[in-house]
């Protein structure tokens, strides 16, 4: 369970970063530098992933950073998906002055990440439905898979059709349910074109829209601002973290890290968002530390990318030119050998939690969030 006040290592590390004035809440004492946007401010759960929190514990620990939305991004970490529960869940929430938005993972079975743990893809897609429903989500987030599903048979327009059909199988059940499907750029799958090809080949608005990803932008060759261009009126929710770049022997190099931290122009990005996505949450996602190369200069590596425009490109490699090398996050270890799993263990909590209350913190800081 999250603990009531932030301990004294943490604290002391804040401060001296110019952070909180008070141990009461990670965010205690923040103020905004810029005026409030009206853009509701959240987190996403796989930011703290390391905690291994239930739905319950996340609302808590969420309370505690003055947030306006919560996105649980997948069905795991609810301990019961029975219609009673999540509505109770629903009712804790709102009692927090809380929204929820959910999500799911594969609902493309021919993906190479797509598991049969809650039936088929289409069983999947309708109990994720049920589910939001019942939380009172306004979406369900799903994904195609990675970026391995653009080297399988067909390449990655075969996968975006497979996802459409299981998308239009369950059209009527999500109008009925007023909840709408959001499909991510996820994990160097798509590109932002094809995500919105996606959504036209599954019959596009009303019920599908998209979830933005600006750190997944960074894996598929895109400025994340043009990402956002392209995407940005599809949108109905939002993963968003900072990346880090520059340009590496094979390519580009990535680090994704803390908001604030890294390479992306938010000042810039959120102007924008304000005007593309009215009434979108933004839900941070700190997948922070560690450094993967985009090997685009290899041979064969762009014919994994045989639509992409040269523009395009061109813009992704401006950007990578304005960053430089970073050494990737390390877990400190103790000197026990019996306890080093434990004490790498901790220090990855801690670490994780650190970036995302810094992120929300950094956000605040630029204007996102109705909470004080």
């Amino acid at each position: 369970m999250p603990t009531q006040s932030t301990p004294r290592r943490e604290f002391v590390k804040t401060v001296m970063a110019g952070g909180i004035a008070a141990a009461a809440s990670p965010l205690a004492g923040l103020a905004a530098h810029h005026k409030k946007m009206g853009i509701k401010l959240g987190y996403d759960n796989f930011a703290v992933r390391a905690m291994n929190w239930m739905v319950e514990d996340h609302l808590e620990y969420a309370e505690g950073l003055g947030i306006d939305s919560l996105f649980m991004s997948d069905l795991d970490h609810f301990k019961s998906l029975d219609m009673p529960y999540l509505r109770d869940v629903r009712k804790k929430a709102a009692d927090k002055g809380m929204d929820i938005h959910v999500g799911t993972w594969s609902i493309c079975p021919t993906s190479t990440t797509f598991k049969d743990t809650w039936g088929t893809a289409e069983e999947h897609l309708r109990l994720s439905i049920r589910v939001a429903e019942a939380l009172g989500s306004p979406v369900i987030r799903v994904i195609l898979g990675n970026r391995d599903d653009r080297a399988t048979e067909g390449g990655i327009m075969a996968r975006i059709k497979d996802t459409a059909k299981v998308c239009r199988a369950c059209r009527t059940q999500a109008l009925d349910a007023g909840v709408k499907i959001a499909v991510e750029n996820h994990a160097g799958d798509m590109q932002a074109h094809e995500v919105v090809t996606l959504i036209a080949e599954a019959g596009g608005i009303p019920y599908m829209g998209a979830n933005l990803d600006a750190g997944n932008a960074s894996w598929t060759l895109e400025d994340p601002l043009e990402n956002l261009e392209i995407m940005g009126p599809y949108a109905l929710t939002t993963s968003l973290r900072d990346s880090a770049i520059w340009t590496s022997e094979k390519g580009t190099t990535v680090q994704w890290t803390a908001m604030g931290k890294g390479d992306v122009d938010w000042e810039a990005y959120f102007k924008r968002f304000a005007q593309l996505c009215p009434n979108v949450p933004v839900h941070i996602e700190t997948i922070s530390g560690f450094n993967r190369e985009i090997p685009f200069l290899e041979d064969g590596f762009m014919k994994l990318f045989p639509d992409m425009k040269a523009s395009t490109l061109s813009n992704y490699i401006k950007w990578a030119r304005q960053g430089s090398p970073r050494e990737p996050w390390k877990a400190p270890v103790g000197p026990n050998a019996d306890r080093a799993d434990h004490n790498k263990d901790m220090a990855t909590q801690d670490y994780q939690k650190a970036e995302i209350e810094e992120s929300i913190r950094y956000c605040k800081s630029i204007g996102l969030g109705l909470k004080a």
